[in-house]
């Protein structure tokens, strides 16, 4: 048996890895990572056999964010020549779940920029979140940024299924990330969210001059924060943001990335998110045998790969998209 397939048999038995296990594992030869995809591939199949759940975002509000994150688009600090937008009205939003629902979509994610959502933000968010719920029955996912306790109760009352709040670095990196907020900042609103009741959806930007001990210390601490659904993005470096031209990854290590996420947390919804389609390039089906779950059509300010293409990739890999009535009954039962 590999160390690989020893670390797989590991996970399955519910053993954690030491912290010099995670770290061969983002050191895995390259000439390694097919036997390494293998073994994180068992650790999938045990949890979620063949299937993929299929998420897609509606960008509700653009630009004329207050923060100073120095990944996005959208912050104070950008200069990237980007569409700017107040909410857009409860017509656009249903809309985007009617668009959802045909392309066999399961989870629909509202996003918005900003600090958090004011009060008035958050009912336009709830009367949407009612009609798609009556007219469509979708998992439906907010974005709104920090959230207090009320607010995060009325999402709850009025049928949002999930709220994604990603930590996005470690702790120790954070404040070379952002400075207008803190990481406990983060940690806190995700707290709240467990609280409501709502699942808790927190994730990572893996590519921000982070170290591969950062990498390792934001997989457990999601896995102690135990975030139900792990969005893994991939730094898209875009043009007139602070972190404009770095490009330190290559597809085999976003692999091994991947593959890290997966053993961490075995039982959790990984996601591969933002920046899969220029970070993992040819080797994104080769993703999928660790994470479970894609973004399908665009992201917030950049593009992503057609939704065919993702459907071709899924039928060629032979994976099964789980479908809206299975994530209804899913609901249903938790």
């Amino acid at each position: 048996m590999n160390r690989w397939n020893e670390y797989a048999t590991k996970v399955l038995q519910g053993e954690q890895l030491t912290n010099e296990e995670a770290l061969t594992v983002l050191d895995c030869p390259d000439d390694d990572v097919m036997l390494l995809m293998h073994a994180a591939f068992q650790v999938r199949k045990k949890y979620f056999g063949k299937k993929v759940k299929l998420n897609m975002i509606m960008n509700a509000k653009s630009g004329l964010c207050p923060e100073n994150c120095g990944y996005c688009s959208q912050s104070s600090l950008s200069k990237a020549p980007i569409e700017t937008y107040r909410m857009v009205n409860k017509e656009t939003l249903v809309k985007g779940a009617k668009q959802a629902y045909e392309l066999n979509v399961g989870t629909y994610c509202i996003v918005a920029s900003g600090r958090g959502p004011s009060n008035k933000e958050v009912d336009h968010v709830v009367e949407a979140v009612k009609e798609i719920k009556e007219l469509y029955g979708l998992k439906v996912c907010a974005c709104l940024g920090l959230l207090k306790p009320e607010q995060a109760l009325r999402l709850k009352e009025a049928g949002v299924d999930r709220y994604n709040h990603n930590l996005n670095t470690s702790e120790r990196n954070h404040s070379n990330i952002t400075t207008s907020h803190t990481y406990d900042d983060r940690v806190n609103t995700v707290e709240v969210v467990k609280q409501s009741g709502m699942s808790p959806c927190s994730g990572v930007i893996v590519g921000m001059k982070e170290t591969k001990q950062d990498v390792i210390d934001i997989a457990n601490s999601l896995r102690v924060l135990d975030a139900d659904s792990i969005p893994v993005n991939f730094l898209h470096a875009i043009d007139g943001t602070p972190l404009e031209g770095v490009h330190e990854l290559n597809p085999l290590y976003c692999l091994k990335v991947l593959a890290l996420f997966r053993f961490v947390n075995p039982t959790k919804e990984i996601r591969i998110s933002g920046g899969r389609e220029v970070n993992l390039r040819s080797l994104q089906p080769l993703g999928l045998f660790a994470a479970n779950s894609i973004f399908v059509g665009n992201y917030l300010t950049t593009r992503g790969q057609e939704e065919s293409e993702d459907y071709k990739m899924l039928q060629d890999l032979g994976f099964e998209i789980e479908s809206v009535e299975e994530m209804r009954e899913s609901l249903a039962t938790n």
